[in-house]
């Protein structure tokens, strides 16, 4: 027994210095372009430069994170590229995992859903708290498609705070939290009844909203104070 615990603590060690270091980047702890070192990040949370190093990697594969040959590693910085690639990719994963989701019906994931909705109205000046509820809903639905592939697929472009960057930069207006709120509520509304067709139609609308406000925000001046697109 005492010869598996090693692996398993080791293992443990890394993703605990991966979760850190995530919800630093994810918080804005750490700014896009802002050098990681291993030595300071091993010191600091008492552990080898090992699992820092594996954690890196992780962070690599997620996008959250540029390794530099012999020059350790950087926050990964979110070009417009990237934003529009990945509400392209959402348009072809969520909805059907809507679809997916108005058939299984699963009642955890729908009062998860709810919950975030809930979140979100609540998140009224507060643009992380406004990212989060959208985040907390979206995963859910992936969640309630019973499918791992989508879920993992669809978790991948929410877990690189594509959305967040521009979260980030400017507050959310209480007319756009309460529209996007509305329109969650109405996929969930098609997913509780059990209708696939709507719960997709809905879905895909949605995204495609928010994308084309994306689109609107990264055409205007840096220094615009406009709000930033729903997710």
């Amino acid at each position: 027994m005492s010869a598996a615990r090693g692996p398993i603590d080791a293992q443990s060690v890394t993703a605990r210095v991966y979760a850190d270091l995530r919800d630093r980047i994810l918080a804005g702890e750490l700014a896009p372009e802002a050098r990681i070192h291993q030595e300071s990040i091993s010191a600091e949370l008492g552990v080898s430069r090992t699992p820092v190093r594996e954690a890196l990697g992780r962070l690599a594969s997620d996008g959250l994170v540029e390794l530099l040959p012999n020059r350790g590693a950087r926050v990964a910085d979110v070009s417009p590229a990237d934003m529009e690639a990945s509400y392209t990719a959402r348009l072809a994963i969520e909805p059907t995992a809507a679809r997916l989701a108005a058939e299984a019906r699963d009642r955890e994931a729908i009062a998860s859903m709810r919950a975030a909705i809930a979140d979100h109205r609540r998140s009224d000046g507060d643009a992380r708290a406004a990212f989060a509820g959208n985040r907390a809903f979206h995963l859910a639905l992936l969640r309630g498609s019973g499918n791992q592939f989508l879920q993992r697929f669809g978790e991948s472009l929410w877990v690189s705070r594509l959305g967040m960057t521009i979260y980030q930069q400017q507050q959310e207006s209480s007319e756009l939290i309460a529209l996007d709120a509305d329109e969650h509520e109405e996929i969930l509304e098609a997913v509780e009844a059990g209708d696939g067709d709507l719960a997709e139609e809905r879905c895909r609308a949605h995204i495609a909203r928010a994308r084309e406000l994306l689109f609107e925000a990264l055409r205007r001046p840096a220094s615009s104070t406009d709000h930033p697109p729903a997710a």
